[in-house]
């Protein structure tokens, strides 16, 4: 073919040398270039490559919610816009080389070196940026130096935030302004929000910013993250976080973004699913605040049959929405107050002594050792022990076992409680696990103290013996022993359910709501049994019915927390805390559970300098029964 062009080229055929000319000349421009591209301008490209970089950035995935046990949403994660400054931005639109130029012109930076010059440049045309970026948006903003530079100097492939979770009517002024500054952006990410603000908070837990950790070595920067501190949000905070997702940002010399792409696709944590009822968990912290003025308490609700926690409340409350971004330095002060300690969940986190609550455990193991309960003691209204008299609260007068439980007599239950002796009263409290953490998830739980053998023996080794009045003290649930008022809301559950005593559930399941998610969820079985009472079903009885009488007698402590939709048994108490002989304040104490009948919920309230426990507690519970058979109709309602 090649001869047959020659061929026709040699006859002078005018088309085919037109058309050869012009491959010819094709051929020797794409030569021409090619060597002025490998040969001549190599060095260049060379340097250029050399110079690039692939930098990785760890991106957290969306953060799992966190929900009650009707699906009613306690924290989850929000999409927040935020207005980013990007610095390649506003030098390849050549402002930094424009105002270098500029100040070069000023006698005030003639004296600075090309660095300082540089650096006053750079900031002057963000600062700018932003004064305009104020004027659009109708908000006061400032670029601080210190900031700017650092993130120029460690960060400049990635956006500035000027202004993060910006509200929807900035946002709106920002997308609609006309003309819009050099550099400006909007960017996206997964803000935590608790919908129902303080509701559960103590429970839930709070975010803090997450630390550079070892393994975070092979990455250039970190995306803001968060991490659980306390409550669900700590326990639980690995599988909520899910795994980290990274791309691989390619920067040039001068660390401006070239090219973006994802290595690894975030996977977003587990939903995690609570026994808490959130309207049960409302009604209860409001009706702990206005039990008094600036209260300090707590509230359990709980399933009797199951052990399952439906509310969980403490008090002062705190907002963990305060924790997001991240938190003030006046707001933590106030968090962080040592009298208040609003962060404190009191309801695990709290011992008190019990005062007269403990009664139930000191007459069960009177009625186990043989206490008639229809025997009568005469009681002066105090009791001598020694040189010591310790008042009663109940008047003078004769009292069998009903009687003295549901005026509280003091008298009466250190009479019984010194004839049984200690040994008795030790082996009760061990079989309600007093002095033992109930294992609940929110890193905030402590074990209380209950006396045991091993207690004794060291302070006998020590010189301090036990003594009736040591003996007396803890029939009256004061001296040697601290209890939260979660173990007695168990203790509780465990009279009115027949004697199991259940491990308290707070966490249902955990479970990923994309189905494409590998990561394994879990099922937390409810029911799980911790032990049972071994008492006998008569004396249970008996018990429950002085708790019966102390809320329906019209001598009895706990009346206000009666209700006409459930017979509601329950007991009071009182407990003094003292600095040497002086008196601190009264922690007051009510416990209690309904339906006698049939029970079903079982609730310990506590409130520290309180008036006492019936008048102060009781009407707490009420409120909460009163929520719960208001609950039960409805459902009624719904099934029929």
């Amino acid at each position: 073919s090649f001869m047959l062009v020659l061929d026709q080229l040699s006859r002078g055929d005018k088309q085919i040398r037109n058309f050869s000319i012009m491959i010819l000349s094709g051929l020797l421009l794409l030569v021409a270039v090619l060597w002025h591209l490998q040969i001549f301008s190599s060095g260049k490209y060379v340097q250029r490559l050399e110079s690039q970089a692939y930098r990785t950035v760890r991106e957290p995935a969306v953060r799992g919610s966190i929900f009650d046990k009707n699906g009613t949403v306690l924290a989850s994660s929000r999409p927040a816009y935020s207005i980013s400054l990007y610095v390649k931005d506003l030098s390849k639109a050549g402002l930094f080389k424009e105002e270098y130029k500029r100040l070069k012109k000023m006698p005030e930076y003639s004296s600075l070196t090309v660095a300082e010059r540089s650096r006053a440049a750079r900031f002057n045309v963000a600062s700018n940026t932003i004064a305009e970026l104020s004027r659009i948006v109708g908000v006061d903003l400032i670029m601080d130096e210190e900031r700017f530079n650092r993130h120029y100097l460690q960060t400049r492939a990635l956006p500035l935030h000027v202004m993060r979770d910006v509200s929807s009517e900035v946002l709106a002024r920002f997308m609609e302004s006309p003309v819009r500054p050099v550099g400006l952006g909007i960017e996206t990410e997964a803000f935590r929000q608790y919908p129902l603000n303080s509701v559960g908070s103590h429970l839930l837990g709070f975010l803090v910013r997450r630390q550079v950790e070892e393994e975070d070595i092979s990455y250039s920067y970190q995306m803001p993250d968060y991490v659980g501190r306390v409550g669900i949000e700590g326990v639980f905070d690995k599988e909520l976080r899910g795994l980290p997702g990274a791309k691989s940002v390619l920067v040039d010399n001068t660390g401006y973004r070239q090219e973006e792409n994802r290595l690894i696709i975030p996977v977003a944590g587990q939903n995690v699913h609570l026994t808490i009822d959130a309207q049960v968990q409302k009604v209860a912290e409001r009706a702990l605040s206005e039990a008094k003025a600036d209260v300090k308490g707590a509230v359990v609700v709980l399933d009797v049959t199951n052990g399952d926690i439906l509310a969980l409340a403490s008090a002062p409350p705190y907002d963990p929405n305060f924790f997001i971004p991240q938190i003030t330095p006046a707001k933590w002060a106030v968090y962080n107050d040592e009298d208040t300690m609003p962060t404190l969940c009191r309801a695990t986190y709290g011992a008190y002594a019990p005062g007269s609550i403990f009664k139930i455990v000191v007459g069960l193991a009177a009625l186990e050792s043989g206490l008639d309960p229809e025997k009568t003691l005469y009681c002066e209204g105090s009791y001598q022990l020694g040189r010591r008299r310790i008042d009663d609260t109940a008047p003078a007068g004769d009292y069998n076992f009903r009687r003295a439980f549901l005026r509280s007599s003091n008298a009466y239950f250190i009479s019984v409680g010194l004839d049984i002796g200690l040994n008795r009263l030790m082996e009760m409290g061990e079989m309600f696990f007093l002095g033992k953490k109930t294992g609940i998830p929110t890193m905030q739980e402590v074990s209380g103290f209950f006396p045991n053998s091993g207690f004794l023996e060291a302070q006998r080794k020590r010189g301090i013996p036990w003594t009736s009045g040591n003996t007396a003290n803890l029939c009256l649930g004061q001296g040697d022993i601290t209890v939260t008022p979660l173990q007695m809301a168990v203790m509780t559950a465990a009279i009115a359910n027949g004697g199991t005593i259940y491990w308290p559930r707070l966490v249902m399941r955990l479970e990923s709501w994309d189905p494409l998610n590998k990561l394994p969820g879990e099922v937390y079985s409810p029911g799980k049994v911790r032990g049972n009472l071994r008492v006998s079903a008569r004396n249970l009885k008996i018990i429950q019915d002085a708790m019966l009488a102390d809320v329906e007698d019209r001598e009895g402590t706990g009346s206000r927390a009666r209700i006409n939709e459930m017979r509601v048994c329950g007991k009071t108490g009182t407990a003094e805390v003292k600095q040497g002989n002086r008196l601190v304040r009264k922690d007051t104490w009510f416990v209690a559970y309904a339906p006698y009948e049939s029970p079903r919920y079982a609730i310990s309230v506590l409130v520290e300098s309180g008036a006492s426990g019936g008048l102060t507690c009781a009407p707490i519970a009420r409120k909460i029964f009163q929520e719960l058979a208001l609950i039960e109709s409805n459902q009624r309602k719904a099934q029929s």
